[in-house]
């Protein structure tokens, strides 16, 4: 057994057997994850402890003659999810010193499978980024090229899987959060349904989008922990009352009989000529894998970006109105209640949350309301409606997960070039279907000699986590892209 490398589903299986002890994994991973962040910056927070403390316990359970799905499977949980007893950030200055009352029902539902909690991770403040340089606290690296971004907002999820300083990781997706770092950072990151997976305890962003998903270097790993944690929360009303079909155990093994959609709208000829010929010879996988090309489309797409852009920061500016100096939090004084808020905020808040809140409070301001935001929510009813047609001709959609690769730190200071970053994941969050990144293979970026990893997104239509898993596990079987690179920065940590 490698506690490092291994599989979740082989360290499982080992625990489970009593081949090897969740104390054991935790020795391994407690130094490593220490060595391979001081390069990568992944974490915000390390938590030895928790994680010894965890792995006492599912010891003595699986000694009791429990199986356990994730028994000692290190886990990093993104700082915008509440863990009891643990400072929970969402990287930002404003929540500094708090300390979560209780714990996520997402992330307690994996530490009662065993799961062991390495530690939290940093992310874009608030979850608001496409590169992960928006951290009021660190600057994470891509464990590929330390150079380079690692995609946003779950920038420390995804390279902390990718840079092997943990097994798996929780993200949070709100336009492309898990997909497009899982693509930088060449694992896998998957987004389900909207409602699939329970919201109580994750710190929200924009909460008719925002959903909790896994990253894991396989698919089967991310099944794995998208079975455990999937299913109906009381505590959440958004949260959907449907039956979970299993995932793990069902994974297709080819693509015979799929018909695959490719966008017309999604002109790969925009594209980088070696990041273009990556997804082309991902596509060219597919056909080979037995599926067949169909083209679809999607007439709204061009207006993903935009439409997000007024639903997205306008739920952010009604959710983070609570954060005003008085119940949590930063608090910074002044003569009265109002320079109080206001000198708490602008403390408390980095300049691309307040660009986001601004935009938001304008959006549904009194005459603008009409205008911009009822006109962003009907727009938004006919992506839904373009995707219910699509997938008429066909059984899943296949596209870029990013336009480029990883670049360099500061190469995106345009705020415009940052948000058209999320121009292919945005559609598919609007619609509040299930979705991933697979890696694909891998390009060299006009600045650089090194190859940076790539992802294909692929997306199907609602409660159909299922069948998406099992075509990304056909395709991740056969292809083996993941393997072909070796994140050279952290391999020897």
């Amino acid at each position: 057994m490698d506690p490092i490398h291994d599989s979740a589903r082989a360290l499982a299986r080992a625990v489970n057997a009593r081949d090897a002890s969740a104390a054991e994994i935790a020795e391994a991973l407690i130094p490593h994850a220490a060595r391979a962040d001081a390069q990568l910056a992944a974490y915000l927070e390390l938590t030895p402890e928790l994680m010894r403390a965890q792995a006492r316990r599912v010891d003595e359970r699986v000694a009791a003659g429990e199986s356990l799905p994730l028994a000692g499977v290190p886990l990093a949980i993104k700082d915008n999810m509440c863990v009891l007893g643990t400072r929970t950030t969402a990287g930002s200055k404003i929540l500094e010193n708090f300390v979560a009352p209780y714990t996520a029902t997402a992330v307690q539902r994996l530490l009662d499978a065993g799961a062991l909690p390495v530690g939290k991770t940093n992310l874009d403040e608030f979850a608001m980024g496409s590169s992960g340089e928006n951290s009021a606290y660190a600057l994470t690296k891509n464990p590929y090229d330390l150079d380079r971004v690692p995609g946003g907002s779950s920038a420390g999820s995804a390279a902390a899987v990718g840079g092997f300083a943990a097994t798996v990781s929780l993200g949070s997706d709100t336009g492309g959060s898990i997909r497009e770092p899982a693509a930088f950072c060449n694992v896998v990151g998957f987004k389900p349904t909207y409602g699939r997976v329970s919201r109580y305890g994750l710190i929200a962003f924009a909460s008719s989008l925002d959903q909790i998903g896994p990253f894991a270097r396989s698919v089967e790993d991310a099944a794995l922990v998208y079975d455990v944690m999937a299913g109906k929360d009381p505590l959440d009303a958004t949260s959907v009352d449907r039956a979970v079909e299993p995932t793990a155990g069902h994974l297709r093994e080819d693509l015979r009989g799929v018909k695959v959609g490719i966008v017309k709208e999604f002109d790969l000829a925009k594209l980088d000529p070696a990041v273009r010929a990556c997804y082309e010879a991902a596509y060219a996988d597919l056909e080979r894998l037995g599926a067949e090309l169909v083209e679809v489309t999607l007439p709204t797409a061009d207006y993903g970006v935009a439409t997000y852009y007024l639903i997205a920061p306008a739920e952010c500016s009604s959710n983070l109105a609570r954060f005003d100096g008085v119940r949590y939090g930063l608090r910074v004084d002044g003569p009265d209640v109002g320079a109080m808020y206001e000198r708490t905020r602008a403390a408390g808040f980095g300049p691309e949350v307040k660009r986001r809140i601004l935009i938001g409070t304008y959006a549904l301001s009194s005459g603008y309301y009409d205008a911009y935001y009822l006109k962003a929510q009907k727009a938004r009813t006919r992506f839904a409606e373009d995707f219910a047609r699509a997938f008429e001709r066909c059984d899943v959609i296949a596209s870029p997960a990013a336009s480029t690769t990883a670049f360099k730190f500061n190469a995106k200071s345009d705020p415009l070039a940052m948000y058209l970053m999320d121009y292919y994941t945005i559609p598919v969050s609007l619609a509040g279907l299930p979705s991933l990144s697979v890696p694909c293979g891998a390009a060299v970026p006009d600045d650089g000699t090194r190859p940076m990893p790539l992802g294909l997104q692929l997306a199907t239509p609602l409660f159909t986590e299922r069948a998406l898993l099992g075509y990304a596990h056909a395709y991740e079987r056969a292809t083996q892209h993941a393997q072909k690179l070796t994140p050279p920065e952290t391999a020897n940590a």
